[in-house]
């Protein structure tokens, strides 16, 4: 369950909109531009929802192949994960379809196996040649997971909880072994939830997507601030 080496990556906008924090990039350009910069701060890849030209999230193959191509130019070889979430799309048919029209393929997608359809979703990521990273939100998710076929064929498991660090712990203990793990949280409850995952030698994720706020409560001017406090508890080991 413990990663040889803790790694941070860095979710940069989720569903996030301006009127929340205003430096949730958008477009392309924002987002290498922050890609950049959480690679400055520590990141070793980053995970992103892709959005239109209204500022909404999307899996169109457009905005999907210009997001990232614009990465890919800015921060040659570092990985770049999108979104498969049934909140930008509730079809897991549509969804899957978009996974095969895309031609600038991600590194990975995250796939939540809460949501309808999950294993198609990931059937068609693997059958484009794209890696899937699991999301498992409770325990009920790990055991779903762990009796399906995909479990030696995923390239992480993210123990993403509403909760706090208990219900992270229980829903990892039903992860199968020798499959590497991410932990992160959502708005108040993330510090708490990484900062447990760093003190173990789990890799973690953070950013906009996730919080607004670093450890001490204080704003964030951005993605890299946040990277650069996560890559600090990594650090310490705590």
């Amino acid at each position: 369950m413990v990663a040889a080496e803790m790694a941070v990556k860095a979710c940069l906008n989720g569903g996030r909109t301006r009127s929340e924090h205003p430096a949730v990039p958008q477009t392309p350009a924002e987002l290498a531009a922050d890609a950049i910069a959480v690679r400055r701060a520590g990141a070793f890849a980053v995970h992103l929802h892709p959005r239109d030209a209204v500022g909404a999230e999307t899996l169109d193959p457009r905005a999907c192949d210009s997001a990232v191509a614009a990465i890919r130019a800015a921060v040659p070889g570092m990985p770049v994960g999108l979104s498969t979430s049934e909140k930008i799309d509730p079809d897991p048919f549509a969804r899957a379809a978009a996974i095969r029209a895309w031609r600038r393929l991600p590194d990975f997608v995250s796939v939540n196996v809460s949501e309808l359809g999950w294993a198609g979703i990931v059937r068609a990521a693997m059958h484009a040649g794209i890696g899937v990273e699991v999301g498992l939100a409770t325990p009920g998710d790990a055991e779903e997971f762990a009796r399906s076929p995909f479990v030696h064929r995923t390239l992480r498991a993210l123990v993403e909880v509403d909760g706090g660090v208990e219900e992270a712990r229980a829903t990892a203990q039903l992860i199968p072994d020798g499959l590497p793990q991410l932990w992160h949280g959502y708005d108040e409850r993330t510090w708490e939830v990484v900062s447990a995952g760093a003190a173990e030698g789990i890799d973690i994720r953070i950013g906009l997507e996730d919080t607004l706020v670093l450890p001490d409560r204080r704003v964030a001017t951005g993605n890299a601030q946040l990277v650069a406090a996560a890559v600090e508890l990594t650090a310490r080991g705590d």
